[in-house]
């Protein structure tokens, strides 16, 4: 498996900074964020699978584009993959005709362009011998990271989180895990608007890490635009130990 980085911050801005969206192989999206719109409309047509992790517009503001896009390209609807919590409100406040078409009954129900499909946190998916997992994640809307599994190893995408006791329990049981993408959305300096808004700072980070108990790589996703260099240097001062990297877009991770 080929994962891609499309995009990593945690906003937007300038040329470079794009919002969360994993490419795997040409066929699966690890959510949709603006990264998105930097894909060849040939290789949106190959998109046949979403996962979305959570329903926050940074991680899926391209996915109404996408089907919009090349809808009428496919033969086959783009499957969008997601907790039950979670497409109820992709469905009540996207798809929704007034913010934009319910691709689900377009053309026809029969024959759409999209189709929804409910996941469970420790269910895999499994797409021609990849291995999809969703993973217990701790935000203000119903979350999931997913766990990636080639069979010969594993990536661990925690997607937006705060603490959460749950998703060391099962990244420890991953016996081939080879990366783990975690977020830190907020420097130290803003350590009570991370705990609002259940996201992870450095020393939060730091926390978090302990229960770590594979050896893994470990790379930093979804720093906010201007506090991108203080917060990593906090996370250096904080996390040194574990070397963590910072998440760039167009990385490539093979597993």
């Amino acid at each position: 498996m080929k994962v891609r980085i499309l995009g990593c911050s945690g906003g937007i801005g300038g040329r470079h900074l794009r919002t969360t969206s994993l490419l795997v192989d040409n066929d699966i999206l690890i959510d949709a964020g603006t990264g998105v719109g930097d894909l060849a409309i040939a290789e949106l047509a190959q998109i046949d699978h979403v996962f979305i992790t959570h329903s926050h517009l940074d991680h899926l503001a391209c996915l109404p584009f996408i089907v919009d896009t090349v809808g009428d390209m496919r033969n086959r609807p783009v499957i969008v993959h997601a907790t039950e919590a979670t497409l109820e409100i992709i469905r009540a406040h996207v798809f929704n005709w007034a913010i934009w078409p319910d691709f689900s009954v377009i053309p026809s129900a029969e024959k759409p362009f999209l189709r929804f499909s409910p996941i469970r946190v420790g269910e895999a998916i499994d797409l021609d011998g990849r291995k999809v997992v969703p993973l217990p994640a701790n935000h203000t809307v119903p979350a999931v990271g997913y766990q990636l599994d080639s069979g010969h190893a594993s990536l661990v995408f925690t997607g937006d989180t705060g603490p959460c006791p749950e998703l060391w329990a099962e990244v420890n049981n991953i016996r081939n895990l080879r990366y783990l993408i975690i977020e830190c959305a907020f420097s130290d300096r803003e350590k009570k608007l991370a705990v609002a808004s259940l996201h992870l700072c450095p020393s939060m980070l730091l926390e978090e890490l302990t229960n770590l108990q594979r050896d893994a790589e470990v790379f930093i996703t979804h720093l906010k635009p201007g506090q991108i260099e203080l917060t990593m240097q906090e996370i250096e001062d904080c996390i040194g130990e574990f070397r963590p990297g910072m998440l760039q877009n167009n990385q490539l991770f093979e597993i």
